[in-house]
């Protein structure tokens, strides 16, 4: 399937999903988006992203982009993105978090009485494990915090986006780590691609 459009889309996008953006533009021939990425670390420290994301907006206006599109959730922004792209009249893509898109926000939402206590993976959290969970929450130097902070979970969940096993395995040795059960879930990008295709 390939998408033309004389006009281009600026697509925002959190730097945790740039790859899988980039897969569901090629897959889908939508050489008509225009990406730019935000840093994915600021998903520890959620304040940052709303004003990062106006200032990105703004940016993308003064290179000439009249249509722009947030490929951010809420993550953390406590609804302050909302209201953001309603003041810009930008539009994002539906959901609290990427657990939920790449999941499919129906889906998630309809099992979320039995996800109550999962702590999730995706595959970039699987391949960056130690950088964005670890080494933030202070594991590396102080394993015996580990309970404090994951000792209301019971399983770790990983949302996988393509099949690799050298990312299971990794995200298996995460739930080991944190002393969690494990639950693999192979969701594609759910969300992600209608999102972008209708951009």
């Amino acid at each position: 399937m390939k998408r033309t459009t004389a006009e281009k889309v600026h697509v925002i996008g959190c730097g945790a999903i740039a790859r899988e953006i980039l897969a569901v533009c090629d897959t889908n021939g939508l050489d008509h988006i225009d990406l730019s990425c935000l840093p994915a670390i600021w998903h520890n420290t959620p304040d940052k992203i709303t004003p990062g994301i106006k200032a990105a907006i703004d940016k993308a206006r003064a290179a000439g982009f009249s249509r722009i599109f947030v490929a951010y959730a809420d993550c953390g922004t406590g609804g302050h993105l909302d209201r953001l792209c309603e003041e810009e009249k930008v539009e994002r893509i539906a959901g609290p978090h990427c657990f939920s898109f790449f999941a499919g926000n129906a889906d998630f939402e309809s099992r979320w009485d039995e996800d109550l206590t999962a702590f999730f993976l995706t595959d970039f959290l699987a391949r960056q494990f130690e950088a964005f969970v670890i080494e933030p929450l202070g594991l590396d130097r102080h394993p015996e915090l580990r309970d404090m902070y994951f000792g209301h979970y019971r399983k770790l969940i990983y949302l996988s986006q393509v099949e690799d096993e050298a990312l299971q395995v990794k995200a298996k040795a995460a739930a080991e780590r944190l002393g969690l059960q494990y639950e693999y879930r192979y969701t594609g990008y759910g969300d992600l691609t209608p999102a972008l295709v209708t951009a």
